[in-house]
């Protein structure tokens, strides 16, 4: 029988608000109106993540759209009340809403499990048609209650969490696709040097002749047959006959675009608006490359628009948008759509800065050998930003991007850490599984340690390492016959062929792989006393910034065990595998230098307690990590996947085989969750060239109403409603 409590969120959910209200002030008008323009298009944009989550997630979008837009929240409890709907109900619904609007859909962004509401299905009825929505057009609000409603509630085995085929729900793919054809898509792409990133995969079976017809659809404002800017005359549109491997007969392939077609058109209109505002060149021929993408379906195009951003140093405003993170794809390539508009925090940027100017000096602590690292560091720019808008499925505390491995290996990237998600996010309600004497340290210096390690994980850990490569003419970018592979102590006999990427070697492992690789990096580099000097940190105060960052990485690990499934064995969030599987790393290392106790709680219920010896980080820790640290990069520079996977996988195993008994202690970390901060973020308005902020309550019902005068006027919603409309005979929400 399902636990349904690990598929709510609690009436208690905390809500914190992103401020942004001093840095946005201090913006001249121009800089206001650059960022009003991209904070459109980035929210506009969110929105075709509720097509990359579940067939039912836009309309249910539609439903609380047009509930919330047309009744205050005052009077919608009122007339809920008058229909027999208890406060605690009221809430409940409150509460699902703005999950819902959080996550851009009705799965976690962080975790991929779905969400229900915590009211009965009548009640939620209730809610619903008594609105005035309902009342002034019963028939529209009635169908899409009736559309959606099984739906919402839904927890069959293949709902329950994101995935492929038997394993999950996903809309990148159409319903009859599995790994295989993933993996057969994969191949022809990578033989057209398509990447997948703006793309959906849909397959249609042919009876007659057994074998599937393969779409590939590109996300972009055009439909029609034409150029895709980038491939060199290529004719990349259209039918393609293709021989996989294991495969008998070529099977077809076509190529389209025009995904997602009016939501893009929408991203691109405010992109052109932006643009009258840019500060300088590098910004304005960003912004027509993306343009030019969101248009055509180019890839190359954003990669193009990428590179002006890389060479667009220290502007006031930050942004960037497309398809960026592939988390959420169950084979790890397809981008999820995601924008954001920042405005820069100078204070905390000159440390990060002083951070950039002592990377070489860092990298060189790194425990590979040099040849393993880049011929050159390209010193990007890392600035902490406080978040204006953030158009996605959530908001993170730190990025590094492009993600375009050519780009980041051969010209640059850029950092952000986002400091009022920081701030506002990382504050624990209630401290589990730390014994009393770490809470006040752990308390006092949880978020300077994180900000330590968001700084080293996007810099040093995610710009650091070299793939090694063959060139389209056979040669390699790297000496095969004097580099060593460390641990087999020959010589390297795997690399990346033309056409291969990080992404399509290792596939779903990627993300969590490099997800983990720099967080070893983080916790490895912050040992050195120049890193502590250069946030602020010296003597006793730094020793201590070390224990509680290598204490939250521990209890991480632990606290990771809510992300893992034991119905499919599989990881349902690419941080958390990452961080049990540095836990396991730590556990193996042994001397006592890790440990979890079984305890009673104060409420007499089993608990748990995570336990570091502070004495043995260096000792005992740093080796362990090192080690383990190499293996990652020497496997990802290799392109040895059979290596790397077989390593991945044994310490990401959840089992009761042997102590601690993970699998076992499973159910006391479930039982003693918190649940994570939603983010109630500013709107903008123009009215006349001029730009005001709008701020919201830090509730649930601050949230709501912040998506309800997001698109005022109504649009955008009858853009959602026809491409639901015609995305429903692939993706029909019937249960």
């Amino acid at each position: 029988m399902t636990d349904l409590s690990q598929y709510v969120f609690p009436n208690d959910t905390p809500v914190a608000m992103l401020d942004c209200v001093e840095a946005f002030g201090g913006l001249t008008k121009r800089e206001k109106l650059y960022a009003h323009y991209l904070a459109q298009a980035s929210f506009a944009g969110g929105l075709i993540v509720l097509f990359q989550t579940s067939p039912e997630s836009p309309g249910i979008y539609l439903l609380l759209q047009r509930v919330f837009r047309n009744h205050s929240i005052e009077d919608l409890k009122t007339a809920a009340t008058a229909n027999g709907v208890s406060d605690e109900d009221f809430q409940a619904f409150l509460v699902y809403a703005a999950a819902f609007y959080s996550n851009m859909g009705n799965y976690k962004s962080f975790g991929d499990s779905k969400f229900i509401p915590n009211l009965p299905k009548e009640k939620m009825e209730a809610i619903i048609l008594n609105s005035t929505a309902a009342t002034g057009d019963p028939g529209s609000v009635a169908s899409l209650w009736k559309e959606v409603k099984d739906k919402m509630y839904s927890l069959t085995e293949r709902e329950k969490e994101l995935g492929l085929g038997e394993k999950g729900t996903t809309t990148y793919f159409s319903p009859n696709c599995c790994k295989r054809d993933a993996d057969i898509a994969q191949e022809f792409m990578v033989s057209k040097d398509i990447s997948p990133y703006n793309t959906r995969l849909f397959k249609k079976d042919d009876p007659s002749t057994n074998l599937p017809t393969y779409e590939v659809r590109l996300a972009a404002t055009l439909s029609e047959d034409g150029e895709v800017p980038g491939f060199k005359g290529k004719q990349i549109l259209g039918s393609h006959q293709y021989n996989p491997k294991d495969v008998v007969g070529p099977i077809t392939f076509l190529v389209t675009r025009g995904d997602y077609s009016k939501l893009m058109e929408v991203v691109a209109q405010n992109i052109d608006k932006a643009v009258e505002f840019a500060a300088n060149d590098n910004e304005k021929q960003m912004l027509q490359e993306y343009r030019k993408s969101f248009q055509t379906g180019s890839i190359p195009a954003h990669k193009d628009g990428s590179r002006f951003w890389i060479r667009n140093k220290g502007p006031i405003v930050e942004t960037y948008i497309g398809f960026i993170e592939s988390y959420r794809d169950p084979s790890g390539m397809r981008g999820e759509f995601e924008g954001f508009v920042a405005v820069v925090n100078k204070a905390m940027s000159a440390k990060f800065q002083r951070l950039v100017d002592g990377a070489e000096h860092l990298l060189a602590h790194l425990p590979w050998p040099r040849e393993y690292e880049k011929d050159k560091f390209l010193r990007p720019d890392f600035t902490s930003l406080d978040v204006l808008a953030f158009g996605g499925s959530g908001i993170p505390a730190g990025i590094n991007i492009p993600n375009y491995d050519d780009i980041r290996q051969n010209e640059g990237f850029k950092n952000v850490s986002l400091g009022n998600v920081l701030t506002a996010g990382y504050k624990d309600n209630k401290i589990t599984f730390l014994y009393e004497e770490d809470k006040e340290l752990y308390t006092k210096y949880k978020i300077p340690s994180f900000e330590v390690q968001v700084g080293l994980h996007e810099l040093l850990g995610h710009g650091s390492g070299k793939l090694f490569h063959q060139k389209a003419d056979g040669s390699l970018d790297f000496d095969v016959s004097t580099i060593t592979q460390t641990e087999t102590g020959g010589k390297i006999t795997s690399w990346y062929k033309p056409g291969e990427t990080w992404d399509s070697k290792f596939s779903s492992l990627a993300s969590t792989y490099e997800e983990c690789r720099a967080e070893c990096v983080g916790i490895y580099l912050c040992l050195l006393a120049d890193v502590l000097k250069v946030f602020g940190f010296e003597g006793d105060e730094g020793d201590d910034i070390i224990y509680v960052n290598w204490l939250n990485m521990v209890r991480a690990g632990l606290l990771a065990l809510e992300f893992y499934s034991p119905e499919t064995g599989a990881w349902r969030q690419a941080h958390m595998n990452a961080r049990f599987v540095i836990l396991r790393v730590m556990l193996e290392a042994g001397e006592g230098l890790v440990s979890i106790d079984r305890v009673q709680g104060e409420d007499k219920e089993p608990d748990l307690r995570v336990k570091l010896d502070r004495s043995k980080i260096i000792s005992v820790g740093k080796p362990a990590i090192g080690k383990f640290l190499c293996k990652l990069q020497v496997y990802k520079s290799t392109a040895d996947v059979e290596a790397g996977q077989a390593m991945y996988k044994f310490y990401s195993d959840v089992n009761n085989s042997s102590q601690p008994h993970f699998l076992s202690l499973r159910s006391i970390v479930l039982a003693r969750k918190q649940p994570r901060r939603m983010f109630v973020q500013h709107h903008t308005v123009e009215q006349g060239g001029q730009v005001q902020l709008k701020t919201y309550e830090p509730t649930p019902g601050g949230l709501i109403q912040s998506f309800a005068e997001r698109f005022p006027d109504g649009y955008l919603d009858s853009v959602v409603q026809d491409l639901w409309e015609k995305e429903r005979p692939v993706f029909p929400t019937s249960v």
